[in-house]
């Protein structure tokens, strides 16, 4: 399909509820294998590889799950605000659980309206995808709060962005969307209600999302 001027919300809700089962469904079909095989009774270096497949896989379910409560979720109510150091924390782990990727994250210890912390989690995973080789992402955030600026740097071989997402983050129309390509179209979706305009830009070795 074509993107409109705007999704509905029913087709945007779908699309994101798709993005996020992508997201948990190899970590979770991992543990389904470690426990069949705990269940074949096999000796004890192979238990001791299941239970370990298990843990790891269970780790990276509940950091990708933290993290889609925060980035897609409703976060509270209406108007509630949202720790910089909660945030920080599901980053870390939504990130570094690949063993891929790192984060350096730069800001005050406050907290912000839910609308700029869910876009700042969104740049922080649009940096991951800019990233398909592995490399740092870092995250910074200056000014007075509420009125702070937000700025991700992907750092690492390979860099990239396509010309799909830097459209989407644009506000373009006529560009294809579907589960893989509904984070920049949220991302941009969530930086008009918090009142920020976003910018890409692609250097050597370097992608940079800013919202001001």
């Amino acid at each position: 399909m074509t993107e409109p001027t705007a999704l509905g919300d029913l087709e945007l809700a779908a699309l994101v509820s798709s993005r996020i089962c992508h997201d948990v469904i190899n970590p979770v079909s991992a543990i389904s294998n470690g426990l069949e095989m705990l269940s074949e009774d096999p000796d004890e270096g192979m238990r001791e590889a299941a239970m370990d497949l298990i843990r790891k896989s269970a780790s990276q379910a509940s950091a990708k799950l933290q993290f889609a409560r925060l980035a897609f979720g409703a976060a509270g109510s209406s108007g509630a605000e949202i720790d910089l150091g909660d945030a920080e924390k599901v980053a870390r782990d939504f990130v570094q659980g690949s063993g891929k990727h790192q984060v350096t994250w730069q800001g005050p210890s406050v907290t912000l309206p839910k609308d700029r912390v869910k876009l700042l989690l969104n740049l922080v995973a649009l940096g991951v995808v800019a990233l398909p080789r592995g490399g740092t992402v870092n995250v910074e955030i200056d000014g007075s709060p509420p009125g702070v600026n937000l700025t991700v740097r992907a750092k690492g071989d390979a860099a990239r962005l396509n010309d799909q997402v830097k459209s989407l983050l644009s506000g373009a129309n006529g560009v294809e969307i579907d589960a893989h390509s509904i984070q920049p179209y949220y991302a941009r979706r969530v930086a008009a209600a918090a009142g920020m305009t976003l910018t890409a830009e692609v250097t050597d070795g370097e992608v940079v999302f800013k919202a001001a």
